[in-house]
């Protein structure tokens, strides 16, 4: 099943922290850019992993550990740049709200393009 994504104009409403409905939601993806509105709880972490393309981070509310080739403790308010395929991992020290954006070169979507042109 696909998953839901805004669509171009379409506002939506990424919750408060203090909702526990409030979760990780895909916002929005085209071929070049993604986003999602990242939750992770006090004591909850996402393991190290690895973006393929250039992604920032901006950390709305909470504050989180973020283990990276610099590591960094982001704050509401702080935004972090990765370059792409920088391994990292965050650690939430209170409850967190992201705002994650991906941003995917154009020798990735070629690469894409042409895998799909494959399996066609």
């Amino acid at each position: 099943m696909a998953i839901p994504h805004c669509r171009s104009g379409e506002a939506t409403c990424l919750g408060t922290l203090d909702d526990a409905a409030t979760r990780t939601v895909a916002l929005a993806r085209t071929p070049s850019f993604e986003a999602i509105h990242l939750v992770v709880r006090a004591g909850e972490s996402i393991p190290a992993h690895r973006v393929a393309g250039s992604m920032t981070l901006f950390c709305v509310a909470g504050h989180v550990r973020f283990e990276g080739s610099t590591p960094a403790e982001l704050w509401a308010g702080d935004w972090l740049y990765l370059d792409p395929g920088t391994p990292h991992a965050v650690e939430a020290i209170a409850d967190s709200s992201l705002l994650l954006t991906i941003l995917f070169d154009e020798s990735r979507n070629d690469d894409e393009k042409a895998d799909r042109a494959r399996d066609a």
